[in-house]
């Protein structure tokens, strides 16, 4: 079987790619290693539905989990939780995408 049980991209919500996108682009300043081509990809999300490749979206959670861990001493509480929320959010989708999906068969 040449096709894999998991999917290759994700359609993620509108406001929560344009949230990475903001927190990448702080990534991107700050120069962490990595941010650059998921900072592209969502940027661009809109002209494909918001759909991205996993390995983009698990790129941009650790992207922006390093973000929040250089930044925690420096910034507001509020901006830390905001930038590990986004992070959880992309996690929480790349982990829910690589589930295979249960078939009636097995019921």
């Amino acid at each position: 079987m040449t096709s894999s049980p998991f999917q290759r991209t994700i359609a993620l919500p509108a406001p929560v790619c344009e949230q990475a996108a903001q927190h990448l682009e702080q990534a991107a300043h700050r120069a962490i290693d990595g941010a650059a081509i998921p900072l592209k990809a969502f940027r661009a999300a809109a002209d494909s539905d918001f759909t991205l490749p996993l390995s983009v979206v698990e790129q941009a959670a650790a992207c922006l989990l390093v973000l929040a861990t250089e930044t925690a001493q420096t910034v507001r509480p509020s901006a830390l939780r905001a930038t590990i929320s986004v992070a959880l959010r992309l996690r929480d989708a790349v982990e829910l995408a690589h589930q295979p999906a249960l078939s009636s068969r097995f019921w």
